[in-house]
């Protein structure tokens, strides 16, 4: 059996053996010593990080935010590091064309984690109540062709009541609309209808509430989670379980890094049990997505061994991330997802509960709830009364120009046309066993094809047209995971740059999770601390960055582990969440799920920019002015606005 560190290298990661090359030409720009040859991906991915740390800004510290290079100083030393970023210009034609009220806000949205359904460009040509965007501004936006669709463009979804497990045995009634979109879905995602149902949820907590009120609680008494942050998903299926008999556990993670305390969650998977009696539910988030923590896949093979059903959390991947997931090799009995409906103008959508075909036998006939209907509608007419399609987590102001999937934002009833298009269906598999070790290279020839030619849509067969699922086909897997990682490892490197004037090199940031690391996810927590080293709250830098135009979200990390060189630390860092309050306190709490951390989260969607990144960057180095944030509250009082309150 593979170890843990072996695994780490495989399929989690898959995509990291077709990375390009560049680490010759970033390393010929700094230095003058000949790169050596990589001969394994770990190599490789060392000396990402090695070349990284040393290229950006490199023996700089930043101590002023105007002494700030500009956005087009650092855009060009950011291409020398990473040369190959030229090559995934195809997802800024994508973002001009289809995602132009973007630019036209002036908004950057950095608070979205999750897939997003249908384009702007869509919404654009079905909602003439919208200004329209001059045509000097754009591409020209082709007349979508007619189909059986066109006159119900739009859908809200409806509650669904029955038994979930009746539902997979049985069936339902789905209509045209329904069976087209969940076609649609499954191909995307690369799953069987052979191997897996599929069912409709109003959100990704009501996916998380359903299996915990199905599952056999009753004969198999064990819920393990593995989360680093508080999660309004895992509190429902904890919850519901518990009420159910169920014993919750959790997994700890080392600080600060927050890596997955093996040893002790080993022994938790491994316990004793009765021959051939399982023991319970594991549900496995294959990352964080609050630190960008990616987890070894092999912990899933590790339960399935030792007799628990595996739940796998597949909400914070990114949108070509199944790809390499294997899902041939591990097989999860229960796999959850989620969409959103357009990035940056509209967050209602609905989670997507996979149920292995096998594992139905797991389930009881008992009443569920959060199963719906998806239902299409012939005008547009926004309800923001609409609960569906939304979950909480993290904590978030709703702000309504780029608001999160799951932040407490009312949805509107938009979905986008759903036309058909006449395009190449290409027929794509799961994954090979071969394929997670060393995949081979094909994304690339669509990293290569013009934006506007989309290899794989499933269009024409299923009748529906998904335009950002579209466009992500066509961009690939290799070019999204690259772009992303250059972009968020700049990020945190520029981030750990900045420093307070007139002190003992104190930092402004604090990074927590994984810094700068080849195989790290689009995702960022961090605190930003004041020159005495106090901590900004993070409530407040969310309020101030959404001035500036940034969304941004905050989140609560738990199950922390200090090993004893960190006791001082632990007694500074921890605290306790007062619930129903207004923040938190220091103290001594001894209940574990209440004891953590508030952090800042950042996260990048497939089509975040480099001006995306640098403007969080300058904003975050506002800071370094001790009077900055009482100058912003002066300026609010200024304008007849509200005090921010500290």
């Amino acid at each position: 059996m593979q170890t843990l560190n072996e695994a780490s290298h495989t399929c989690s990661q898959c995509c990291s053996s077709c990375t390009d090359p560049f680490f010759n030409s970033s390393t010929s720009s700094h230095n003058t010593t000949p790169p050596k040859f990589r001969n394994s991906s770990a190599e490789w991915r060392h000396s990402f990080a090695v070349t990284t740390k040393s290229s950006i800004f490199p023996s700089t510290q930043f101590t002023n935010h105007e002494s700030l290079p500009s956005f087009h100083e650092s855009f060009n030393e950011f291409t020398k590091v990473y040369p190959q970023y030229s090559e995934t210009e195809q997802v800024d034609h994508v973002r001009a064309k289809d995602y132009f009220h973007l630019s036209l806000s002036n908004q950057t949205c950095l608070d979205y984690i999750g897939i997003g359904l249908f384009s702007y460009s869509q919404l654009q040509h079905h909602d003439t109540s919208k200004d329209q965007v001059p045509s000097s501004s754009i591409p020209q936006i082709p007349q979508p062709q007619p189909n059986y669709y066109s006159g119900i463009p739009f859908f809200t979804i409806s509650s669904k009541t029955g038994s979930l497990k009746t539902l997979l045995l049985h069936g339902g009634q789905d209509s045209e609309f329904e069976a087209a979109m969940r076609k649609r879905i499954m191909n995307f995602l690369n799953i069987s209808e052979n191997d897996y149902f599929m069912v409709f949820t109003a959100n990704r907590t009501s996916a998380f509430k359903l299996v915990a009120d199905s599952y056999q609680f009753q004969t198999s008494r064990r819920l393990m989670t593995v989360y680093d942050y508080e999660s309004e998903a895992a509190e429902a299926i904890i919850s519901s379980s518990e009420k159910r008999g169920a014993r919750a556990m959790s997994a700890e993670f080392s600080w600060p890094r927050l890596r997955i305390q093996t040893k002790k969650l080993r022994k938790m998977i491994e316990s004793r049990r009765k021959k051939k009696k399982r023991k319970g539910l594991f549900v496995f988030p294959l990352n964080s997505r609050v630190t960008g923590a990616r987890y070894p896949y092999l912990w899933m093979s590790i339960a399935q061994e030792n007799g628990w059903h595996v739940l796998v959390d597949a909400c914070a991947l990114g949108p070509k991330d199944m790809d390499c997931f294997g899902l041939s090799l591990f097989q999860p009995d229960f796999l959850i997802c989620s969409f959103y409906k357009v990035f940056g103008e509209n967050p209602s959508g609905f989670g997507c509960l996979f149920i292995k075909k096998s594992a139905i036998s797991s389930l009881e006939s008992s009443p569920s709830a959060g199963i719906v209907n998806l239902v299409p509608e012939k005008q547009p007419h926004p309800s923001w009364d609409d609960s569906y399609g939304i979950d909480l987590e993290p904590k978030y102001k709703p702000t309504p120009t780029c608001p999160n999937e799951e932040k407490p934002f009312p949805p509107s009833s938009f979905s986008g046309p759903l036309q058909t298009k006449q395009s190449e269906i290409v027929e794509e598999g799961e994954p090979t066993d071969s394929k997670l070790k060393a995949p081979h290279c094909s994304e690339i020839e669509e990293i290569q094809e013009p934006v506007k030619t989309l290899k794989k849509s499933n269009v024409q067969e299923s009748g529906i047209q998904c335009r950002c699922l579209d466009q992500v086909d066509s961009l690939g897997l290799v070019l999204i995971t690259n772009r992303s990682r250059y972009l968020i490892n700049w990020l945190v490197s520029s981030m750990l740059k900045l420093m307070h004037p007139n002190t003992q090199e104190v930092p402004l940031v604090k990074i927590y999770g994984p810094k700068v690391k080849f195989d790290r996810g689009p995702a960022l927590a961090f605190n930003i601390f004041d020159w005495k080293g106090e901590r900004v709250e993070p409530a407040l830098v969310q309020k101030l960055a959404d001035r500036s135009n940034i969304s941004i979200s905050y989140a609560f990390l738990h199950h922390i582990w200090f090993a004893d060189k960190y006791t001082v630390e632990k007694g500074k860092v921890l605290q306790t969440k007062v619930v129903g309050g207004q923040g938190v306190v220091t103290t001594t709490n001894k209940n574990k799920d209440r004891v953590g951390i508030t952090v800042i989260t950042a996260a990048l969607g497939f089509l975040a920019n480099f001006e995306d990144v640098y403007k969080l960057w300058a904003f975050v180095a506002r800071f370094l002015d001790a009077d900055f944030v009482e100058k912003e509250r002066w300026r609010y009082i200024a304008i007849n606005q509200k005090t921010v309150e500290v």
